[in-house]
């Protein structure tokens, strides 16, 4: 029977030091997120102004700013109720008309665009009632493609 001995000193594998600190992946995904809804939005918006008619003379449409409202329930009651945590978009416009008996009447009013999914604090979506995370996917390069055909002439 083997027996321990009693002079050798124990080695804990279990308790490994730190080597490297752990990225904050959470908090890449919530600054991106807050950085979308604060400016990206923001220069989509510029990329497509003015908007104009078809002829590019009768009437020009121009968003001017854009607003988010507070979300209508709580993250708790979406997860019940199987919604999806958002909260209303709404956007300033300024519609400009040039020609008819209307010309040069401008007319500026707030779009609703829709419900916005909104990022928790956790850095998930709840989409019907389901807490989702987005997952970052690295792009690799699918290296070098090898073909081969059979010579007709050597077989």
């Amino acid at each position: 029977m083997i027996q321990p001995s009693s002079n050798g000193s124990r080695v804990s594998y279990g308790k490994i030091p730190e080597m490297l600190p752990v990225a904050d992946l959470i908090g890449t995904q919530i600054r991106s997120f807050s950085w979308f809804k604060r400016e990206g939005l923001r220069e989509l918006f510029e990329e497509i102004n003015p908007i104009t008619d078809y002829t590019g003379k009768n009437y020009e449409l121009k968003f001017l700013d854009y607003e988010f409202g507070q979300p209508k329930f709580d993250k708790e009651e979406c997860r019940n109720r199987d919604m999806t945590f958002a909260a209303p978009l709404r956007i300033n416009t300024r519609l400009t008309i040039r020609t008819g008996e209307n010309a040069g009447e401008i007319k500026e009013s707030e779009v609703f665009m829709g419900d916005f999914p909104i990022m928790t604090e956790e850095g998930t979506f709840i989409v019907n009632g389901t807490e989702r995370v987005v997952v970052s996917q690295l792009v690799r390069s699918p290296g070098i493609y090898f073909t081969s055909s059979e010579d007709r002439a050597s077989g």
